[in-house]
């Protein structure tokens, strides 16, 4: 993936994230600067996803740890467990805000 790619991507999945949170109900806040989205829940606390273009890809900060995910052709994949980035975002975006969260990729 050609870095314009991977910043055409990134912009991209930071979108559906955003609209995903809005779209769910959680009562978090969210906001964006350049290839970053910062996610603020209700106790302070916030998870990051930010695009890392030399790298081409996601990483995300959470309360749980840190967790890296590359692009496998059709979707964003945890470079250790696998698991698709939607997937890995509910999970601790529930986790976080104590909430049932399921978040989807409309891509």
């Amino acid at each position: 993936m050609t870095e314009p790619d991977f910043l055409a991507e990134c912009d991209r999945v930071l979108t559906a994230i955003e609209d995903a949170l809005d779209a769910c109900g959680a009562d978090v806040q969210s906001g964006r600067t350049g290839p970053v989205l910062e996610i603020e829940f209700e106790d302070d606390s916030r998870l990051i996803v930010n695009g890392n273009a030399p790298v081409r890809e996601m990483w995300v900060a959470a309360r749980a740890g840190g967790f890296h995910f590359r692009h496998d052709g059709s979707v964003w994949r945890d470079t250790r467990s696998g698991e698709e980035l939607f997937a890995s975002l509910s999970r601790l975006v529930s986790a976080q805000s104590g909430q049932a969260v399921r978040l989807s990729d409309p891509g």
